[in-house]
């Protein structure tokens, strides 16, 4: 069929007929002629047979055009030929020639209708196609004559205005170039009057124009400038948000942050702007300290300027050392609220941005979310800062402190930088709600050491101020009080003890008390800084205590105020001026009603005004008291180690009036517990804990380590100028009153602090409080007994009664009405005291309690004087028992007279010892069983001057035995 459809292309649009004429004699062969055809038409072949022999032809003749047939069968013909078989070969191929020429035949026959049709269309398409052709050429002849009449005008006409639109939009661009050519100048402008929102805004719209026209090639360099100017202009930026970090103004701030949203870049300004306060704490504590130590320097030396900040704190002076820490808070307060007014701004801000604006919802939606998102991170970023703001601003403060050893430092001074580092904790609760920790520990080492050195001197003064103490009574006013003394100035503000006393000062001084308290970021938020009030306040302060005190003069100011040992250089005018108050001595305009009205009563008993009875050296441990409880009180981590010198300090005190006025052994064995054994315990423990028993010697080394010994003191010795062997002031008794009474008022006042002590004491630690309370503190009073104990044994003359009483007959045989003569010389020394009592009380007040104490130890003397004077009788009648009931009837009676003193001490103890003559046989025994209180001795004579009257011997040896088998265990 290829060959068919090959064949019929080549010969064109012929009739089969002459397509069958112009076959090439090739082709003529295989195609057969019309009689073959015909002849093949005739011939009557079965299809079957027919299709038989076609498929019977070889499928390489079917394969292709260029096949070539004759080679084939060539090459096919066998190396040796036979005719027969060539001939049979040849017809075989003739018959399959002839069915495919007859196929070929028919299947031609029937196309052939199709193909006179076919050629039909194709002349009338012919035909159509000259016409077409005729039709363009009238139209081409046509379009010629238009062109030459009508486009060549009309048309140029438009071309040109459409030229002339494209050039004036053109100028237009080129005018706009020009305008952003002379931007940088503009902009320049606006950087200097620090308008970065608007510098920004152009500077972004100039880079959208430039965009616009960027097919030019001049653009391409304007728009490289452009951005370095936005580069230029974000580097300002950075520079201006940094100096927010030291002085915060809301304008300014305002610009930078409208500056950086137009960028896009709020989120990077935040950290940014956290990486310039750090800067900013840095470079600001690093200037502080390098101006005062080379101000201090003296030079310009540079070295300075390259130590670190942790060296450079340890070049400060002492001189300039308190300066430098408050310039050094000022200047972090600066930074602190700055980041504190961010904040504000912040808040402020966000709540401004919350209202919606009209517009487009889903554009308004969109910005919505992402300015949540900025504040979001804004507002957590800030939270974050403050402690990490506040931790930099403990490092740098705790290098400075601890870049000075403190230990040398005064009182006041050091309590001014505990003071202005406890505002700085305060500063930093209120800014992040911090403990300090980091303050904390490093203002308790220093404090530690501090006060250990200083507690040492203290302790080291006291006993110099002890040992040259004459006990001579400073005069105060009747109301003195501590919270009168500057010391203690503090705890008049009713304040809590974690607030700083120069806060609480500026608070007390405040108009308002009832108004809520303000923090100090909403006190100082505009202008002002905490640590220059402060500095005022102290200085405010110091004025007042020194323009008042609560004393009557100026010159008995200077007398509690001064250091020195006794008041005996003031002028005795002076003296009765303001201490005779109590007697009336001075003159009428300095005497109180009181004083008058009590004249009429005994000395030593009018005493109405109750004013307090100490010494200088006592009002120097209440100041030490007033000044360690400030360091407590501002500083709570050493608030324990502080309370325990405190109560050193008492402990000294109450050794050193009972070494002085207390001990004596010979008293002390009488037997009369005139030391409690809880006196007696806290006495030990003191001398034990606190007294260095032997500081000089080869024999210090057996009390303890040196560490132990460092920690005591020498025992002090009473000053030579105080003589307590005279008779006629008693023994020093207005010395020993001095003594005890102003221990006495120290105790009153520490009870009176136990309160305040115990808010500031660690609740772990509050057991010491207590116990020293207990056992301490409330024993003060307790040292009576054995100090006015040794003026009662001395002031009456009780050998001499004993003599006296040994004179006498006991054995009468009748009643006597008279009593003996020494009861009146007994009465007679009693009298002869109280004239002396009274003689003392004109110079010191005697309080009641101490009159009560003497006259009790002076009754009880006498008591059992007489006791033993009884117990000396070798023979005694009745009559004689009787007797000594009337003499001591007759003392009683007369005493009575001479003391209030209510009842009679020790009355009983005469009594019962007169009536046990009375008693019979067992009553006896029962009776030295019971009375313990009398002396062996005592109850041996009992038994022998009753034998022959109602005992006889084998009772008497009954009764001594008993009392041996009494006495047995003493030995």
């Amino acid at each position: 069929m290829q060959k068919i459809k090959s064949l019929m292309a080549r010969q064109g649009l012929k009739s089969p007929q002459e397509s069958m004429a112009d076959l090439s004699p090739v082709e003529n062969l295989r195609i057969p002629s019309k009689e073959e055809l015909r002849e093949l038409r005739e011939q009557p072949i079965d299809p079957q047979a027919e299709q038989e022999i076609i498929e019977s032809i070889e499928e390489v003749y079917f394969s292709n055009d260029s096949f070539d047939m004759v080679q084939h069968e060539l090459q096919q013909l066998p190396p040796e030929l036979n005719l027969q078989e060539l001939e049979d070969y040849r017809d075989k191929l003739k018959r399959q020639q002839a069915a495919v020429s007859k196929k070929v035949a028919d299947l031609i026959l029937e196309k052939q209708p199709a193909y006179v049709k076919e050629l039909e269309r194709v002349t009338a398409l012919q035909t159509n196609l000259q016409l077409a052709a005729v039709i363009c050429t009238n139209a081409r002849r046509q379009l010629s004559v238009s062109k030459v009449g009508f486009t060549e005008a009309s048309l140029g006409l438009l071309a040109n205005q459409r030229r002339r639109q494209l050039l004036t939009g053109l100028l237009k661009s080129l005018r706009t170039i020009k305008t952003l050519q002379r931007t940088d100048v503009r902009l320049s402008e606006m950087l200097e009057e620090e308008d970065y929102p608007g510098a920004i805004q152009l500077c972004l719209e100039c880079q959208k124009a430039a965009s616009t026209f960027k097919h030019y090639s001049c653009i391409s360099e304007l728009n490289s400038k452009l951005q370095d100017t936005l580069e230029q202009i974000e580097e300002q930026l950075d520079v201006a948000l940094s100096r927010t970090c030291k002085h915060f103004d809301d304008l300014h701030y305002t610009k930078v942050q409208l500056a950086y949203s137009l960028l896009g870049k709020t989120q990077t300004a935040m950290d940014q702007l956290h990486m310039h306060f750090t800067q900013a704490i840095h470079n600001t504590v690093f200037q502080v300290v390098l101006g005062y130590v080379e101000l201090c320097a003296g030079n310009a030396d540079t070295k300075f300027q390259k130590m670190q900040y942790k060296d450079l704190c340890t070049h400060i002076t002492l001189d300039s050392y308190i300066p430098c820490l408050t310039d050094l808070c000022k200047a972090l307060w600066e930074v602190m609220l700055s980041y504190y007014r961010t904040m504000q701004w912040h808040a402020d801000h966000d709540q401004q941005e919350t209202t919606p604006t009209p517009g487009d919802p889903a554009a308004a939606a969109a910005e919505s979310d992402e300015l949540t998102v900025d504040r979001s991170y804004v507002k957590k970023k800030l939270e974050h800062g403050l402690t990490r703001i506040w931790q930099d601003v403990q490092l740098k403060v705790k290098a400075y402190i601890l870049g000075t050893d403190m230990s040398n430092f005064k009182y006041d001074d050091f309590i001014v930088v505990l003071d202005v580092i406890s505002r700085l904790m305060q500063v930093g609760e209120e800014f992040c709600s911090s403990k300090s920790e980091v303050l904390q520990e490093s203002i308790k080492r220093q404090s530690i050491n501090y006060f250990k050195n200083y507690h040492r001197a203290r302790l080291e003064e006291l006993r110099m101020f002890l040992e040259n103490e004459t006990w001579e009574l400073c005069p105060v006013k009747s109301n003195f009080n501590i919270s009168q003394l500057h010391e203690f100035k503090f705890m008049g503000q009713s304040r809590s003890p974690s607030v700083s006393p120069s806060r609480q000062a500026v608070l007390s001084s405040s108009s308002f008390p009832a108004q809520e308290e303000l923090s100090l970021f909403q006190q100082f938020f505009q202008e002002g800084n905490p640590f220059e009030m402060h500095i005022e306040q102290k200085e405010e302060e110091t004025e007042d205590v020194l323009a008042s005190n609560g004393y009557e003069s100026d010159e008995l100011e200077k007398c509690v105020y001064q250091d020195y040992d006794s008041d005996s250089d003031v002028p005795e005018e002076l003296k009765q001026d303001y201490v005779d108050e109590q007697t009336g001595d001075a003159p009428l305009k300095s005497v109180s009603r009181e004083t008058i009205r009590s004249k009429k009563k005994s000395d030593y008993n009018l005493n109405k005004s109750n004013a307090p009875i100490l010494t200088n050296t006592t009002l120097n441990v209440i100041r030490l008291v007033g000044k360690y409880m400030q360091m407590m009180n501002i500083l709570k981590p050493i608030a324990f180690d502080v309370i325990h010198c405190v109560s050193q300090l008492f402990d000294y005190y109450l050794y050193a009036v009972y070494t002085f006025f207390g001990r004596n052994d010979m008293y002390e064995s009488s037997g009369l517990g005139l030391i409690s054994s809880r006196l007696r315990t806290t006495l030990n423990r003191i001398q034990e804990s606190l007294i260095d028993v032997d500081p000089v010697g080869d024999t210090a080394g057996v009390h303890g380590p040196p560490e132990d010994r460092k920690e005591k003191v020498p025992s002090p010795h009473l000053s030579q100028l105080v003589v307590l062997t005279n008779t006629d002031t008693l023994y020093g008794l207005a010395q020993r009153v001095v003594a005890t009474e102003s221990l006495a008022f120290l105790a009153e006042q520490f009870e009176s602090l136990q309160s305040h002590l115990d808010t500031m004491m660690p609740a772990a630690k509050k057991p010491f409080l207590q116990q020293f309370y207990s056992q301490t503190v409330s024993t003060a009073s307790e040292l009576r007994k054995p100090i006015y104990w040794i003026v009662a044994a001395k002031a009456i003359d009780y050998e001499q009664m004993l003599l006296l009483m040994a004179g006498v007959k006991w054995d009468i045989r009748e009643i006597m009405s008279q009593h003996n003569i020494y009861v009146d010389v007994l009465l007679k020394e009693f009298e002869q005291f109280t004239i002396r009592l009274g003689d003392v009380s004109r110079h010191v007040r005697i309080p009641l309690p101490v009159s009560n104490v003497l006259w009790e130890h002076c009754i009880r003397l006498a008591n059992r004087t007489l006791v033993e004077g009884y117990a000396n009788v070798k023979k005694c009648s009745n009559e004689g028992r009787a007797l000594m009931q009337l003499d001591f009837q007759q003392f009683l009676m007369k005493l009575e007279k001479l003391t209030d003193l209510r009842p009679i001490p020790d009355k009983e103890f005469v009594e019962t010892y007169i009536k046990a003559y009375y008693l019979t046989e067992n009553d006896m025994e029962q009776f030295i069983k019971n009375h313990r209180e009398y002396s062996m001795k005592q109850l041996a004579n009992l038994v022998n001057v009753c034998l022959g009257s109602h005992i006889n011997k084998k009772a008497r040896q009954k009764l001594l035995a008993a009392i041996d088998d009494i006495d047995r265990p003493k030995r």
